[in-house]
């Protein structure tokens, strides 16, 4: 069952029923002015989100080269690693040590 607009009356009472037909014949003159000072509030809002959508973006494409700088540095340590056999490190310590007097 829908509701009567009765009976939003009834519930109102006089204060609300006043309040209710001075927003209906006020509202042609208020939302041009809420409208005016929305409008550039509105377009700040967006401005600022811009500028910041921006900046944000120019930091995590910053930050991504750098993360790719990091990866690359630590594959080219992993390759060194793998290049120097292991044998070279013992050759190195045996020729530092003295020929026990030959």
């Amino acid at each position: 069952m829908a509701p009567k607009i009765t009976d939003f009356v009834e519930d109102a009472g006089p204060v609300g029923i006043v309040a209710g037909i001075g927003a209906v014949l006020l509202a042609p003159v208020l939302l041009p002015v809420v409208a005016g000072i929305g409008k550039p509030i509105a377009k700040s809002l967006i401005k600022g989100g811009l500028v910041a959508y921006e900046k944000s973006r120019g930091a995590f494409a910053e930050l991504g080269e750098t993360w790719e700088d990091i990866v690359a540095e630590a594959r080219a340590e992993i390759a060194e690693d793998k290049q120097t056999p292991v044998f070279e490190a013992a050759s190195t310590s045996a020729d530092s040590t003295s020929d026990n007097g030959v």
